[in-house]
């Protein structure tokens, strides 16, 4: 299991900048979550699974903010390239246009976040998983006659990983080369 490290953590004397995915602002202690970077719709997440944490946050010294419209291109032009965007949620390209905005550190169990990051060279830390492996590029393979085509580029709301083959009609799925 990842540990989290202190919101102390230096390089060249500097603080760490880190933006935190939301499963750091649900799981670490709140002191640790001191001067992350975050958006302002991970409150609305956090809200869903607890009010007493959410409101907790309110009272940190968290940097609450947007990303501007050219890091949020490039965020999506990024999770285009290596297949992810359409299993990433609004939020979820919002704090990998953060950390590349502010040149920062993404503290993340989200493995297509972390897929994106190694592909953008963008340091990151996990909160409670290992973290992946490798980088993955997501195709869509048809199981029947082995067709494969680009992942959805389209961000989904449904994050439907399934489409119809268009040389023979079966089920293609999501896998990674």
């Amino acid at each position: 299991m990842a540990a989290a490290s202190s919101h102390a953590d230096m390089t060249d004397g500097e603080p760490v900048r880190r933006v935190l995915d939301t499963s750091a602002l649900l799981h670490w202690p709140i002191e640790e979550l001191a001067m992350g970077s975050v958006v302002p719709a991970q409150l609305r997440e956090v809200e869903r699974f607890s009010q007493e944490r959410a409101l907790l946050l309110e009272g940190t010294t968290l940097d609450w903010r947007e990303p501007s419209g050219t890091a949020l291109a490039r965020a999506r032009d990024i999770a285009r390239s290596t297949g992810d965007l359409a299993g990433l949620s609004p939020t979820d390209v919002s704090l990998l246009a953060l950390a590349l905005e502010m040149d920062a550190e993404l503290v993340t169990d989200d493995y297509r976040l972390m897929n994106c990051a190694e592909s953008a060279g963008i340091p990151y830390r996990a909160v409670l998983t290992e973290g992946i492996s490798e980088r993955r590029q997501w195709r869509l393979m048809c199981r029947a006659c082995g067709h494969q085509a680009a992942a959805a580029e389209q961000e989904s709301e449904s994050r439907q990983e399934t489409t119809e083959c268009p040389e023979c009609g079966n089920e293609m799925r999501l896998s990674s080369r």
